[in-house]
């Protein structure tokens, strides 16, 4: 007898039949994919990241969008420091993309078509339900020669939220919509505490709709956290953010 193991399945077989599962095992490795991720630095994106690697996936590059008026992230405002020191703790390659808002359909193309030059098959978007925003993915994708997929598409936001404090991600709220949510969760680490603060609010605790941004510091797929310290709270408008500082 034989033994052959694939992650938690052991198949025990005739000598005879050695053939057939090694071809099936190799099926099985085929479906194993080389991906680019769209990498924000938030939790959502980071709970995509998080999945395909546990399915065995292979990660050849993150894709983030920078706004080059201010030379930081879109959205989560992390700086090139940051972005550096994301890409160390996760020990992936990242693809740093500056761009205004005119050009930033072009500009995430390029980086699609550098990443299958990287040996990218699919790239990978940490959507959930916003049909508008996967039907821009998938256009975006379709003109660089490269399948999308979505992870996280159709779950329930709340038991994403929950996921991610459970498998120990440090998910720092960076900016909050003033309009909806208070400045005391401005630095907060997200965890039970805080998810029943933000439920009280009325708000979607997952934040999918623009209530709030974060950054993660640490979780299972990071080599290292990102040590940091929070700043001074600036306020544009509706939208207030806290500096994020790394030590």
């Amino acid at each position: 007898m034989v033994q052959l193991g694939s992650n938690k399945l052991s198949v025990y077989f005739l000598t005879k039949d050695i053939d057939l599962l090694i071809a099936i095992y190799r099926d099985r490795r085929r479906e194993l994919m080389k991906f680019v991720m769209s990498y924000s630095c938030g939790k959502d994106s980071t709970l995509a990241l998080h999945n395909m690697i546990k399915q065995g996936n292979e990660p050849v590059a993150l894709i983030t969008m920078v706004n080059q008026d201010v030379d930081r992230s879109f959205f989560h405002g992390a700086d090139y420091k940051m972005l550096q020191a994301y890409s160390e703790a996760l020990g992936i390659p990242m693809l740093i993309t500056p761009t205004v808002g005119e050009n930033y359909h072009l500009a995430m193309e390029k980086s699609l078509k550098k990443a299958i030059d990287l040996g990218a098959e699919i790239a990978c978007f940490g959507d959930i339900d916003i049909t508008d925003n996967r039907a821009w993915c998938e256009e975006r994708c379709k003109n660089a020669g490269i399948k999308a997929t979505f992870p996280l598409w159709q779950r329930n936001r709340t038991e994403n939220v929950y996921e991610l404090v459970n498998l120990g991600y440090k998910c720092l709220i960076k900016s909050i919509n003033n309009t909806l949510l208070t400045k005391e969760l401005l630095g907060k680490v997200i965890d039970t505490a805080v998810i029943d603060k933000l439920r009280s609010c009325g708000i979607d605790i997952c934040g999918e709709n623009g209530e709030y941004h974060t950054l993660v510091m640490d979780g299972p797929i990071f080599h290292k956290p990102l040590a940091y310290k929070t700043g001074m709270i600036i306020d544009f408008g509706i939208v207030s953010v806290i500096d994020v500082i790394l030590e």
